[in-house]
């Protein structure tokens, strides 16, 4: 079993609330411990980011419980009322929305079993362990393991590129098995989402040093372009994939071109992301962008021509229209992030 750094952090993060609630002298220090573990966040900035809007969440929490306690009492029907509000509120102030479990644990710590005598007190004392496993929380994410989004962004971009490509040239090939492709095909749909989100993840991380900031935006501009790179390449895998009988009765020029030129362009798609890996350190060979220029010529050529000397139905041709047009964006979108990993390589030589 693997214990990754959002586990030990919350470990750590449990850990040090209970430990602050037992010197300050707050009870029951689990309260703390309980809040810690909601309160963890995955990146540093939005740790910062959040840290302040806990305060004011927890705050409009602790008055909601603090009043209606007072004049209503704590059935489960109060405590209910309370909790809609602050979320209502909550969201009306445009808060984070991560901010809304911390506060509803607020509600229920002061609502859940308030005495009646000395309420007020009771109150402050619960809410005081609330914001000790918040700022428990937030110093764990500061101080401890940093998360590297960079490095996981770029594996994640790697594996992808490859499944993806591999399944192309199976499809092209006829040998390939369509349920397992298909179940392929919506976890890299799913996982397409998950790489937006750790890329906004790698976006929020912040440096201090002006020369890492500019690194930082250079590489900002590679990674969306790789991503959407890969998005263009899961369009041409599910153009094979609905229309597969369509594409198996084209005539076998028509297949044979196409096929080549997808493993012209995949090849140099993963060169491009070995690259800038610093596993090769030179631009494709000349004899690499022959192919892939001839392999567009040729292509192009012969999707008009079919359709001029009528080798392919009208309705084949307007079958076949999306494909090229995905295969060409394709090429110009690779030839686009080409140029990015070299200026990137000509600047990061430059700053060094």
């Amino acid at each position: 079993m693997r214990l990754g750094a959002r586990i030990f952090k919350t470990g750590l993060a449990i850990m040090l609330a209970l430990y602050a609630a037992q010197w300050l002298g707050l009870e029951p220090a689990f309260f703390a411990g309980l809040t810690a573990a909601f309160a963890i966040q995955p990146s540093i900035y939005k740790t910062y980011q959040t840290i302040l809007e806990q305060l004011q969440a927890n705050t409009i929490g602790a008055i909601l419980a603090v009043v209606f306690g007072l004049a209503f009492g704590h059935e489960p029907f109060v405590i209910g009322v309370v909790v809609m509000l602050a979320i209502a509120i909550i969201t009306r102030m445009n808060l984070e929305s991560a901010t809304i479990p911390v506060t509803l644990v607020t509600i229920i710590i002061i609502m859940g079993s308030a005495p009646n005598e000395e309420y007020l007190m009771y109150a402050i004392s619960r809410f005081g362990l609330i914001m000790v496993g918040v700022f428990s929380a937030f110093l764990i994410n500061m101080l401890f393991i940093p998360p590297k989004y960079e490095e996981k962004l770029y594996k994640k971009v790697v594996t992808m590129t490859e499944n993806t490509a591999q399944w192309i040239r199976l499809t092209t090939r006829h040998d390939t098995n369509t349920q397992s492709r298909r179940k392929d095909l919506e976890k890299s749909k799913e996982e397409l989402v998950e790489l937006d989100q750790m890329y906004l993840l790698f976006k929020e991380e912040r440096n201090y040093f002006m020369k890492n900031k500019f690194n930082k935006a250079r590489k900002l501009v590679l990674f969306r372009e790789m991503i959407n790179v890969n998005k263009e390449l899961i369009s041409i895998l599910t153009f094979l994939d609905d229309r597969e009988n369509a594409y198996h009765h084209l005539p076998d020029n028509m297949q044979r071109l196409l096929s080549q030129q997808l493993d012209h362009l995949t090849t140099y798609h993963e060169r491009i992301l070995m690259r800038y890996d610093g596993k090769v350190t030179t631009q494709m060979t000349d004899t690499m962008a022959e192919e892939v220029d001839e392999g567009h010529k040729s292509l192009t050529d012969l999707f008009m021509d079919s359709y001029d000397y009528k080798e392919v139905t009208r309705e084949e041709w307007l079958s076949l229209l999306p494909i090229v047009s995905h295969i060409v964006e394709y090429n110009q979108r690779l030839e686009h992030l080409d140029r990015l990993v070299e200026s990137f390589f000509s600047y990061h030589n430059s700053d060094d």
